[in-house]
C-alpha cells in the first residue's frame, strides 16, 4: 500500500494566523507532540525572518529525533546560509525553497519575467544542495499558474537537484478536479517526475482544502502539508486531523498508509489550540466538542441500537475516550508524576513539584480534578522557562454591583520586584480590570481581542482567558487559567505583556552580540 507523508507546518504557516505569536518553548512543545503524533516533517519556521524563529528551529532541529525538521527559505543566498546555520544539526537536514511562479505574482510582485525565474529557481535550488541532501521546492501559487511553464521550471529544478516539487494552492483557489488534474498533468508531462515527490499544500479560502488535497492524493501526491486544526492565514490550511482520518476511515477508496499515531489526534489538537489561544469552533471536523455529540431523537435511539448508525469515527480512535476522575486532593506526589509521565510529560523535579502544589491548590477547591485540568497544569509547567523579570500578579478584588460602577484593585509585582497597587474604574469588571493593569505597566496597551472558555465542565470549570493586545505598538497574545475568570483574565493580560518584554529583551540581546 502506498505511503503519504505528512508534512506539518503548525509552527510555520499556522503561526502566521492572525493574532497567533509562539514563544520558543511553546514551539519546542508543539514539535515534541507533533513527533508523538507521527509527522513524517515538521516545519518549524522561517530561520532567516527574525532571530526568534532562528532560534525555534535550531533548538528544535536538535531535539526531535523521529521526524525530519526543515525551514523556509526565499529563493536568496541569505536565507539558504540562515537555514543551514540553524538546521545543520538536524538529523536529516531538510530546506524547504518557494519561489511564486503564477503570471499574476511574476508580474506584480517579483518583477521579473519567465526565463528569470527559471534562473533563480535553478540557481537557489543548486546552492542549498551543496549543504542540504533533502531540498524541496515549491512553486508559489502552483494553482495559478501556466502548467506548461510549470511543468518546464520542475523539470529545471528536478536537474538541479530537488528532492520534492510542492504544487501550492496558494490562495485556496483551486476546485478539487483542477487541482487533480494539476498532479496528472505534471506526472505526464515532466521528465524526471518519478525522482522526486510531489507535495500538496492547500489553503481553505473557498472551504474546499480537504477534498483538494484528498483530490492530489488520488492523482499522484506522495507529501500532504498543512497544519493541526486547520490554522493558517485567511482562512488556514488544510487540517491534517480530517486527511489523516479521511484516509484511514475510507481506506478502501484512497488505497494509501500514513504514519499519523491516530490516538495522539485529540492531545495535540488540544495543545496546539492551548498554546495558540485559537478556538476550535464547536462543529469542527474530527475534534470540535460536537463531533460526536447527538442531540436529535432519531439519531440518539440509533446510537443506542447500534453506534454505527451514526458515528462513522469512534471518540476511541483519535484519543478522546471519556476520561473519569483522574486524581483527588487526597492523591499523592507519587500518583501525580506517574499520570504525569503516562499523559506523555517530561518535568524536571522542580517542574514536578511546581505543578503538584498548583494542583494541591485546584484540588482543595474542585470536586473533580480531570485530565482536561491536568493538562493545562502540566503544559503551563513543562513550558515554563526561567526569563527576564516580568510582572506577576498578587492579588485582584473588584467592587461590582448592578447599580454601581466597578471599580477594580489589583497589586502586582514589577520586574523590579517591587510590588505596586492601583485601582482604576470601568464600565464593567473586566475593564476596570484592565484599566487598573494599565496604570501598573510601563507602556501603552491597546486590546484588540479577548475571551474567556471553559476548560471541562461543571460550575468549577476552569477558565481560560485570551487576549491579544497592542504593547507598545507590537501585538502580542497572552493567555492563562484560573477558577475565577476575573482572575484568569488579569493574568493572561499580564502574560501578553510579559511575554512582549522577554520578546524584546531576547532582541536587544542579539543586536548586542
Amino acid at each position: 500500500m502506498r505511503v503519504i507523508d505528512i508534512f506539518d507546518t503548525t509552527l510555520r504557516d499556522g503561526e502566521q494566523s492572525a493574532g497567533i505569536n509562539l514563544n520558543t518553548a511553546e514551539k519546542i512543545e508543539i514539535a515534541r507532540q507533533l513527533e508523538r503524533f507521527g509527522a513524517t516533517i515538521i516545519e518549524s519556521g522561517f530561520p532567516a525572518s527574525s532571530p526568534g524563529d532562528f532560534d525555534a528551529v535550531q533548538r528544535i532541529a536538535g531535539i526531535v529525533k523521529n521526524s525530519i525538521i526543515t525551514g523556509l527559505a526565499r529563493s536568496v543566498k541569505s536565507d539558504i546560509d540562515r537555514a543551514w546555520e540553524a538546521l545543520k544539526g538536524a538529523e536529516q537536514p531538510h530546506i524547504h525553497i518557494f519561489l511564486a511562479t503564477s503570471p499574476i505574482h511574476m508580474e506584480h510582485k517579483l518583477m521579473k519575467t519567465p526565463d528569470q525565474v527559471v534562473e533563480i529557481a535553478v540557481e537557489s535550488v543548486k546552492y542549498a544542495r551543496k549543504f542540504f541532501p533533502l531540498v524541496q521546492w515549491s512553486a508559489e501559487d502552483a494553482s495559478r499558474s501556466d502548467p506548461e511553464f510549470l511543468a518546464f521550471i520542475i523539470k529545471k529544478v528536478i536537474e538541479a537537484g530537488a528532492t520534492t516539487i510542492n504544487l501550492p494552492d496558494t490562495v485556496g483557489y483551486a476546485t478539487p478536479s483542477e487541482y487533480g488534474a494539476l498532479f496528472r498533468y505534471m506526472k505526464e508531462n515532466v521528465t524526471g517526475i518519478e525522482k522526486v515527490k510531489l507535495s500538496a499544500h492547500c489553503h481553505d479560502d473557498l472551504g474546499m482544502a480537504t477534498a483538494n488535497t484528498l483530490a492530489a492524493i488520488e492523482n499522484g501526491a506522495d507529501q500532504v502539508e498543512g497544519t493541526i486544526n486547520g490554522i493558517g492565514e485567511r482562512a488556514g490550511n488544510v487540517a491534517l486531523e480530517e486527511i489523516a482520518v479521511a484516509l484511514h476511515i475510507r481506506k478502501q477508496i484512497y488505497g494509501v498508509n500514513t504514519g499519523v499515531n491516530l490516538k495522539e489526534i485529540k492531545r495535540t489538537s488540544q495543545l496546539v489550540s492551548q498554546l495558540t489561544g485559537s478556538l476550535i469552533q464547536p462543529n469542527k471536523a474530527i475534534v470540535g466538542k460536537n463531533a460526536f455529540a447527538h442531540e436529535a431523537g432519531i439519531h440518539q435511539d440509533g446510537m443506542l441500537k447500534n453506534p454505527l448508525t451514526y458515528e462513522i469515527i469512534t471518540p476511541e480512535l483519535i484519543g478522546d475516550a471519556s476520561t473519569e476522575l483522574v486524581l483527588g486532593k487526597h492523591s499523592g506526589r507519587h500518583a501525580f508524576k506517574d499520570r504525569a509521565i503516562k499523559m506523555g510529560f517530561e518535568l524536571n523535579d522542580e517542574k514536578l513539584n511546581k505543578a503538584f502544589a498548583e494542583f494541591k491548590k485546584l484540588a482543595d477547591s474542585k470536586k473533580e480534578i480531570l485530565e482536561a485540568d491536568l493538562f493545562v497544569l502540566l503544559t503551563d509547567q513543562q513550558i515554563n522557562e526561567k526569563h527576564i523579570p516580568v510582572y506577576e500578579l498578587d492579588s485582584v478584588q473588584v467592587q461590582y454591583g448592578t447599580d454601581s460602577i466597578p471599580i477594580a484593585t489589583v497589586s502586582a509585582r514589577q520586574p523590579n520586584g517591587e510590588l505596586i497597587s492601583q485601582s482604576a474604574a470601568g464600565a464593567g469588571a473586566v475593564e476596570a480590570i484592565f484599566n487598573t493593569l494599565e496604570r501598573i505597566v510601563a507602556g501603552k496597551v491597546h486590546i484588540l481581542d479577548y475571551r474567556v472558555t471553559s476548560i471541562g465542565k461543571g460550575r468549577d470549570a476552569l477558565g481560560e482567558a485570551v487576549i491579544n493586545l497592542s504593547y507598545n505598538g507590537d501585538t502580542v497574545t497572552g493567555r492563562d487559567v484560573a477558577q475565577d475568570v476575573l482572575e484568569a483574565s488579569a493574568k493572561a493580560y499580564l502574560n501578553a505583556v510579559n511575554r512582549q518584554l522577554v520578546k524584546s529583551n531576547q532582541k536587544v540581546e542579539v543586536e548586542a552580540g
